[in-house]
């Protein structure tokens, strides 16, 4: 028995390995969006080991032998789109003991096996910045991730820095949701931002005794994981994604920033129209959310679609996300062709889909665009990326195939009806349907 054992172990191997050693495959005939630049009629997109190896037109791109082709003529590519706020996957942050928890990870809550992932794959989200809520001043700890499929664990959908480390900013919040009535949550705006500059503060002298400390170990203080991270904060590492609705609460947000000088990102300003040339004038970015049917608080009603507009004449960085389910990822490319409407554009409307999000996540080098040595993450779409007959009806992460709206049950997940929302058990790669086969 242990000798069959052993054997089957390494025949998995084996055909584990040939199946990791990837064909080149050319999609051929699709108009490509690339972003980085201009659409290419008739295009040709390769993709080996995860990585795009040419993208062009029949005149610049040769197709070697032996090269797999799938035909996508009357089709458009684009780069996966990558949502900057989702609360997919179910994770939560902080608990109502502290309005700032700076220590909570959202790596130890989030659900791998949530059907969530499937509906934003069927939307062409490919990389997202998955958030705790906004009920607190700091919630704590976001996470980079790129949803991929077959995830058993977290740390599948991980994405690592250069050192190794795994990626995510941190999440803070100011305006009514994390005010509340009651201690020890701050009560007013004002004692918000106070506490909020207190804690910072005390991040700051964590920081310069860890940094007079030296290399003696007998006088550094008391490791503290919450200041630790603000400190991480501090020194630029961990970018605060600041939820924030109102113009002044916006202004708080920026004030803090110079303050203190942490890197941030803008999240929802609903009155960001108000305030875009300061916004802009901060050089800071803004991820919007665009709801067609505005309602929930009062901070929030005077949201406009023309939010994309007023920030792109101002000349900030724009990029969009789903706060998911405040707008379903399966309809992420309706924010952008609302954007349009209003007076964005196409172009920005859709670099705020892919690019302008990397670079918010510092992923800029890997995903966001389609070009040679990026992640192979991409769609195939119908049509139009903006127009609202257009299905997604591929989603490629890292070469690999994690959608097909072909497929009944990912179309199933696509159009919703029972069974849609049902979380998935984990299967083998090498073996799906065989062994504990997905249902």
């Amino acid at each position: 028995m242990k000798n069959n054992l052993f054997f089957f172990f390494l025949f998995t191997l084996a055909v584990c390995s040939v199946v990791g050693q990837e064909k080149p495959t050319a999609f051929v005939g699709a108009k490509i969006i690339p972003v980085a630049g201009q659409p290419i009629e008739n295009g040709i997109l390769i993709v080996q080991n995860g990585k795009i190896t040419a993208i062009g037109d029949a005149r610049t791109v040769r197709l070697a032998a032996g090269v797999q082709t799938i035909d996508v003529q009357g089709k458009v590519i684009m780069p996966g789109l990558v949502d900057s706020h989702t609360h997919i996957g179910g994770g939560a942050g902080a608990d109502g003991s502290a309005p700032i928890q700076p220590d909570v990870r959202l790596l130890d809550s989030f659900n791998v096996r949530s059907s969530s992932i499937q509906r934003a794959q069927s939307g062409g989200v490919t990389t997202v910045n998955a958030m705790p809520g906004s009920g607190h001043l700091d919630s704590g700890q976001t996470l980079y991730l790129k949803l991929r499929d077959n995830a058993n664990k977290v740390e599948d959908l991980l994405i690592y820095d250069q050192s190794g480390k795994y990626m995510g900013g941190i999440k803070f919040a100011n305006g009514t949701n994390p005010i509340r009535a009651t201690p020890p949550f701050p009560g007013t705006r004002s004692k918000s931002a106070a506490l909020v500059r207190e804690q910072f503060t005390k991040a700051q002298e964590y920081r310069e005794k860890i940094r007079k400390a030296g290399n003696d170990k007998s006088k550094p203080p008391a490791r503290d994981l919450a200041l630790e991270t603000l400190a991480e904060v501090l020194d630029g590492k961990r970018v605060v994604h600041f939820h924030t609705h109102r113009h002044d609460d916006i202004l708080t947000a920026i004030r803090l920033h110079k303050e203190f000088g942490f890197r941030i990102v803008l999240h929802h300003v609903s009155e960001a129209w108000k305030v875009a040339d300061e916004i802009a004038k901060a050089k800071i970015p803004a991820s919007i959310i665009i709801i067609d049917a505005p309602g929930g608080k009062l901070e929030a009603v005077d949201v406009k679609m023309e939010n994309g507009a007023a920030l792109e004449k101002a000349g900030a960085l724009t990029g969009f996300h789903t706060d998911d389910y405040i707008t379903d990822s399966r309809f992420f490319l309706r924010s952008a062709a609302m954007a349009v409407r209003a007076g964005m554009s196409r172009e920005k409307a859709l670099y705020g889909l892919t690019m302008a999000n990397a670079i918010m996540l510092d992923l800029d080098k890997r995903v966001g665009s389609l070009e040679t040595g990026k992640d192979a993450d991409f769609i195939v779409l119908s049509g139009d990326p903006l127009s609202v007959y257009t299905h997604v009806l591929l989603t490629y992460v890292d070469g690999k195939k994690v959608f097909d709206r072909a497929d009944p049950k990912d179309y199933l997940t696509a159009v919703g009806g029972s069974g849609a929302t049902d979380d998935k058990s984990v299967h083998i790669d090498c073996f799906d349907g065989d062994l504990g086969g997905r249902e």
